[in-house]
């Protein structure tokens, strides 16, 4: 089952909230960066605490624009009338995972299954005392 237009609407309506948001956000974030680069002065704590908070204003930054790139990928699948559709298995994802995940580009037994083999994956990691390698990045949700 496809989903319907007023469906389709209301998650692009929450999409393009969602960007403008995340958009005001990255500009407020990066302009807070810059007053605290041209006010930073002081002591050795000052500037360390100065560093600290840019590299987390720049994690931040890059979580949300990160963010954005699946926002526009769920607009275009909106706008290429695929979206909803599971990028694994085809089928339809379920409104509910929708609302909850908007950006969600796998069902949740896809999704289920795809977490379930990363976990083994990294247990067997663990196993081989293989862990100088680090993931961040949720790419499927």
């Amino acid at each position: 089952m496809t989903l319907k237009k007023k469906e389709l609407d209301k998650f692009q309506a929450l999409l393009l909230d969602e960007k403008k948001k995340i958009l005001q956000h990255l500009t407020d974030l990066s302009e807070s960066a810059e007053q605290e680069l041209e006010t930073g002065s002081g002591d050795s704590v000052d500037l360390a605490s100065l560093e600290i908070n840019q590299a987390s204003i720049q994690k931040i930054g890059k979580r949300e624009a990160y963010l954005l790139k699946k926002i526009n990928y769920a607009l275009k699948k909106i706008a290429d009338e695929t979206y909803g559709e599971c990028e694994s298995c085809g089928e339809q994802i379920g409104v509910r995972r929708l609302e909850a995940r908007p950006v969600a580009l796998l069902c949740i037994d896809c999704k289920t299954e795809q977490e379930n083999t990363e976990r083994r994956f990294s247990s067997k990691e663990e196993e081989d005392g293989d862990d100088d390698f680090q993931d961040d990045d949720d790419d499927n949700d």
